[in-house]
């Protein structure tokens, strides 16, 4: 809302996590985001993670494309939740991003380093009333953590603030900080060899998922797939053995 309140166009793509039994997901992001989603210059779609993995999903990138076509000037990305391996993210956006509650037991998990890694900034959110004390407290925890580790960036330096949704504090200043970042990356030359860099995954992605999309499909493959997978259940051959089996009658015939 204070971004759309200065006068951009604001897209947000949320995704949310898939049952792991039904593949359904809730989808409720527009009932949470009330005042966004009827925003003129908001634009606010759910959808779900499905079977990707890293918190975000299957045509994200595709979607940020089609939102920028659409004149939506700011893309935000937003995953599953926090996690170790909910990365992914940081490979299809100029900013990353990572945003903490304090009293969720994170001061006790210890810091997530496979994430603080690749953070250009750090949000200790619910700054306010009886969790005011905690947020400080972890916000200095990550500051200090981010202080051991090495930056990524040779022209930004990760920033660790704190914010209130609720009191609608703060705010402003994480604005004002990711476009400092932005900024910074784009003088430095930093934000086009971040951008070359994620295309180029993102085309070594496409190639991992087309392969794996061929094999699926494949009706030979999955004759040999039922018969390797009651050999595996029965215990008459290893995982690892029939996975090879599977691959070389794919690309055999390829």
């Amino acid at each position: 809302m204070h971004v759309v309140e200065t006068g951009r166009r604001v897209a947000v793509l949320a995704i949310d996590p898939s049952s792991h039994l039904s593949g359904g997901s809730i989808l409720g992001d527009k009932t949470r985001m009330d005042e966004l989603s009827r925003h003129p210059s908001a634009f606010v779609r759910p959808t779900p993670a499905g079977r990707m993995l890293g918190g975000v999903a299957r045509r994200t990138r595709e979607a940020i494309l089609i939102c920028e076509a659409a004149g939506f000037d700011v893309v935000i990305v937003e995953t599953v939740g926090v996690g170790q391996s909910e990365a992914t993210v940081a490979s299809m956006v100029d900013v990353f991003l990572l945003l903490i509650a304090p009293g969720g037991g994170d001061e006790l998990q210890g810091i997530k380093r496979g994430i603080v890694e690749l953070v250009d900034l750090v949000v200790v959110n619910k700054s306010d009333g009886d969790l005011k004390a905690a947020a400080g407290r972890i916000a200095a925890d990550y500051h200090a953590a981010l202080g051991l580790l090495r930056s990524l960036s040779s022209h930004w330096q990760p920033e660790v603030l704190q914010c209130s949704a609720l009191k609608r504090s703060g705010i402003a200043e994480v604005w004002q900080s990711v476009e400092r970042c932005i900024d910074s990356l784009r003088e430095g030359g930093e934000l086009d060899r971040r951008r070359a860099l994620q295309l180029r995954e993102w085309m070594s992605l496409e190639v991992t998922e087309g392969v794996l999309e061929s094999l699926r499909r494949d009706p030979e493959v999955a004759t040999l797939r039922k018969t390797l997978e009651g050999d595996v259940a029965a215990q008459r051959a290893l995982p690892p053995v029939a996975a090879r089996q599977i691959h070389e009658a794919f690309f055999r015939r390829r």
